[in-house]
């Protein structure tokens, strides 16, 4: 699959309930944000832009080629915020945005340009990327969200519970995995620019606000999500001080 052009946004905001001022930790010396911005331009990507609400966060990326876009802090989500940016920005309908979140500094370079070029090969608004689950406690871990598609890869429901469920498996074994292994989703996407601008379009959805998943938002109003096998692992993401600790264990043995 050839990897077409394409955008990286940065969502990245002071507040954090799990891990305040969370892009401005310090890994490895140096803020977590620097870290998820290298990320972006090993990708290759044609222009990498940070969407933040915070002075802060902006100055931390100085020296990097990235282009800072200041955006209102009271967004309810990082895609709303990427739709702020893409007007500021005055991208082009068609051109392909991926959002890489904001505490993701291990995020693979071959995991950008896949769910671009996911995107750029489907006829759906918006893209992402799963990888099978392994392990039970993953797959009844409701941090750990997971997504069912149809036969052409597209997204039927994402969930926090075990999707789909196993009805005769579960009834007598609750150790094992399936013999069809559930999706795990990770939580990277990629939207053609003018989607954004309907997104934040979107009234909030009921399963959007029961499951706490802003992608639902997207399925409630019946627009489709391309969902690809990443091509390889990826590893967690920060959301708190034991992750910050495992992320620093992880860059000293790297």
């Amino acid at each position: 699959m050839s990897i077409p052009e394409f955008i990286v946004a940065v969502p990245a905001r002071f507040s954090a309930s799990r891990l305040p001022g969370k892009p401005l930790r310090l890994l490895g010396g140096e803020p977590i944000v620097r870290h998820v911005v290298r990320r972006a331009l090993a990708a290759g990507a044609a222009e990498v832009v940070l969407a933040t609400d915070d002075a802060r966060i902006a100055e931390a990326v100085d020296g990097l080629a990235v282009r800072v876009c200041m955006t209102r802090s009271d967004h309810p989500s990082g895609t709303d915020r990427l739709a702020e940016c893409a007007q500021q920005c005055a991208w082009p309908d068609d051109a392909l945005v991926v959002n890489l979140q904001g505490d993701e500094p291990f995020a693979p370079v071959a995991a950008l340009q896949a769910v671009a070029a996911t995107l750029a090969a489907s006829a759906a608004p918006m893209a992402t990327l799963a990888t099978p689950i392994t392990d039970t406690a993953t797959l009844f871990d409701p941090n750990a969200v997971k997504v069912v598609t149809d036969a052409s890869g597209h997204a039927l429901y994402f969930s926090r519970a075990p999707i789909p469920w196993h009805r005769d498996r579960y009834a007598v074994d609750r150790i094992r995995t399936p013999d069809a292994p559930c999706l795990r989703h990770i939580g990277m996407y990629a939207y053609r620019a003018g989607f954004l601008r309907v997104f934040q379009s979107l009234p909030t959805g009921r399963l959007e606000q029961l499951e706490a998943l802003e992608q639902l938002r997207v399925l409630e109003a019946g627009h489709r999500i391309a969902v690809a096998f990443s091509p390889s692992a990826f590893p967690p993401g920060i959301d708190t001080e034991d992750d910050l600790q495992r992320a620093e264990a992880a860059l000293r043995d790297a």
